[in-house]
This record gives C-alpha cells, sequence and structure tokens, in this order.
C-alpha cells in the first residue's frame, strides 16, 4: 500500500503532462521554437515580438478558414491564388472610388464568391476537394495575371505587371495606416488577427454550427444521418474561408499598398496547412483546437526569423518549412499509432 501511494503523486504529475500536452502541444512547440528564436537572436524586444504578431497576419487570418474547412474533411489548395486575385482587384476598386469602405466590402464579397464556386464545386457537384481547388490555384493566378496586363494603367495604379494603389487618392495614408499602424503598441494587423481569432474559436467551440462541423468531419455518413446537411455545410465553410482570405486580402493593400499577381500569396495554402497542422488539428478531419492555428500560424513566422537570424541562404526556406510540415503530419499520424503499441505493451 506504501509503495503504490508513494508512486501515485509522480503518477499523477506525468498524468497532468501527457494531458497538457495533449491538448495543448500547439502551445509547447511554439515555445520551444520561440526559445530557439531568442537563443539565435540574442534576445528580442517587444517591438520585435510585435513583429512576429504581424507578420503572421495575413497567413493566419487565412489559416484559420483553412482551419475550418481542414475539420470538415476538406482541403483548399487555392487560398493563395484567391488572395492574389481579390487583392488585385480590390486595388482597382480603391483606386477608381478612394474609398477604404467599398474596398473592405468588395475584398469580401469578391472573397466569398471565390470560395463559394470551390464550395459549390465540391458540395453540390461531389466533385474531389483537392481537384476542384488544385484547378482554381491555377485559374485565380492566371486571371490576377491576365487583368493586370489587359486593364487599362490608368485602374492598376500605372503599371501593367502590378496591381498598385494611387499615392495621390485622399485616403491613401488612411489605407496605409491600418496595415502599418498601431492600437496600444499593437499592430492593427495582429489586432484583426486576434479578434478573428476569437471569433473563429467561439463559433467552433459553442455554436450549434461548430459541433456539425466536426461532426461532418468525424464521420460524414453519421452526420448526415443525424440530419445534419453536408453539402450545405460544405458550400458554407468555403465561403468563410473566402471570405477570411478577402479580410486578408484588404489587409495585404494596407500592408503593402500593392498586389503582385505573379507572388502575392505563393506557397501561401502550404503555410496555412502547415499553421492548421502544427496548431494540432488533424488532416483527417473531426479532431482539433482552433485556437492551435493562431500559435501554429506564428511559429512559422518565428522559423522565417530564426532562419534569418542564422543568416541562412533565403532560397532554402521553403525546404526547412518543407521539412517541418512532414514533421509535423508525421507526428500527427505516428504518434497515436506508437501510444496505442506502448499500451498494448504494456498490457501483455
Amino acid at each position: 500500500m506504501a509503495k503504490n501511494t508513494n508512486n501515485s503523486p509522480r503518477l499523477g504529475i506525468k498524468g497532468a503532462l501527457g494531458k497538457a500536452w495533449s491538448g495543448y502541444s500547439y502551445i509547447f512547440i511554439f515555445a520551444i521554437i520561440f526559445v530557439i528564436f531568442l537563443i539565435c537572436n540574442g534576445g528580442a524586444t517587444w517591438n520585435g515580438v510585435m513583429n512576429i504578431l504581424r507578420h503572421s497576419g495575413v497567413v493566419g487570418i487565412i489559416a484559420l478558414g483553412m482551419g475550418l474547412v481542414i475539420i470538415t474533411g476538406g482541403i483548399d489548395l487555392s487560398v493563395g491564388s484567391t488572395l492574389a486575385l481579390v487583392g488585385g482587384f480590390s486595388v482597382i476598386i480603391f483606386n477608381l472610388t478612394d474609398s477604404i469602405l467599398l474596398t473592405l466590402l468588395f475584398a469580401l464579397a469578391f472573397g466569398a464568391f471565390c470560395g463559394l464556386v470551390n464550395g459549390l464545386l465540391i458540395g453540390k457537384a461531389k466533385m474531389p476537394a483537392f481537384i476542384v481547388t488544385l484547378a482554381t490555384m491555377l485559374i485565380y493566378r492566371s486571371l490576377a495575371q491576365y487583368y493586370c496586363k489587359a486593364i487599362s494603367p490608368e485602374y492598376t495604379g500605372g503599371t501593367n505587371s502590378v496591381y498598385k494603389a494611387f499615392r495621390e487618392l485622399t485616403k491613401y495614408d488612411a489605407f496605409y495606416n491600418i496595415g502599418n499602424g498601431k492600437l496600444l503598441t499593437i499592430p492593427m494587423v495582429g489586432v484583426a488577427l486576434l479578434l478573428l481569432t476569437a471569433l473563429i474559436v467561439y463559433v467552433a467551440g459553442n455554436t450549434k454550427l461548430g459541433k456539425k462541423l466536426y461532426a461532418m468531419g468525424s464521420n460524414e455518413k453519421a452526420a448526415r444521418l443525424a440530419g445534419v446537411s453536408v453539402d450545405n455545410l460544405t458550400v458554407l465553410v468555403y465561403v468563410i474561408a473566402g471570405l477570411l482570405v478577402g479580410v486578408g486580402a484588404f489587409l495585404w493593400i494596407g500592408m503593402n499598398a500593392s498586389v503582385d499577381p505573379a507572388t502575392t500569396g505563393k506557397s501561401y495554402e502550404m503555410y496555412a496547412i502547415a499553421a492548421v497542422v502544427i496548431g494540432g488539428i488533424s488532416m483527417a478531419g473531426g479532431r482539433g483546437k482552433v485556437l492551435g492555428i493562431l500559435f501554429g500560424a506564428m511559429s512559422y513566422t518565428v522559423i522565417d526569423k530564426i532562419i534569418v537570424a542564422l543568416k541562412m541562404d533565403s532560397l532554402i526556406n521553403d525546404s526547412i518549412k518543407g521539412v517541418i510540415l512532414i514533421v509535423a503530419i508525421l507526428v500527427q499520424t505516428a504518434g497515436p499509432m506508437l501510444r496505442d503499441k506502448l499500451r498494448s505493451m504494456k498490457k501483455k
């Protein structure tokens, strides 16, 4: 009896740590990566930390939509191209109207429309999500590049290769400040990311819609039998993803005042998926916490900072990120299998 009593606190601590890791692994992963960054960079200032949040903004917001899609068991490879297309046309709207509000409304509406195209083809036409979004990834970027050259330069900011906001417009400085300004030392882009994360976390964890999304991702047939309108829900989740890309496009213009249709959003589908996976959401769907996406996005940004701090060639950047993505998915898939094997060995 005494032996069991002596071991119980140890087992309790071990169990608590295991539970904390399984429930909040994304925080531990971010902390480890951040500590490595501090070591490589020789420390960090408050402005440096806030800069990480700022640079995580657009990818993080896009990743929130990607997270909802993946929770339902889907995928969206078109988000980077959608960012370029929506961002480019939003610049045109700003140049024509000199209105920040109209530009925002257009970005949201156009982003939602691009998501609707994906949703209808996947949810209603029953086409595979991978194929549909791979196709729209090619279509959206191609359209962004084509119209940049085809439309008169007076709409694209005097250039045929980049969509550029006119500096002469009265609202230009105000728009630029949205992307580069701060609220109580916190970047406005970071504030937008935090607010949208809080909203999506609430929707996913505390509403009927959120429960339906997880149910659909866990078992689509069972969800149908339970009365969930899977087809309509699929359309809705892709529209939400497109809407969030629209927010990202609006903030991108505020930060950069221009959109390059050839490079803007390039590889963002991979970055968004990586943020979701590092955040602990299962690629199989139906499992994971949306809050983890925030930490996943910031983790990827910190990795960028580590590469810069180590003065590594920028061309190796995506290779390192790709390896990290593979490792993250490997841990996600192999971890449960290893735990099951260890449990079966203990029982024997």
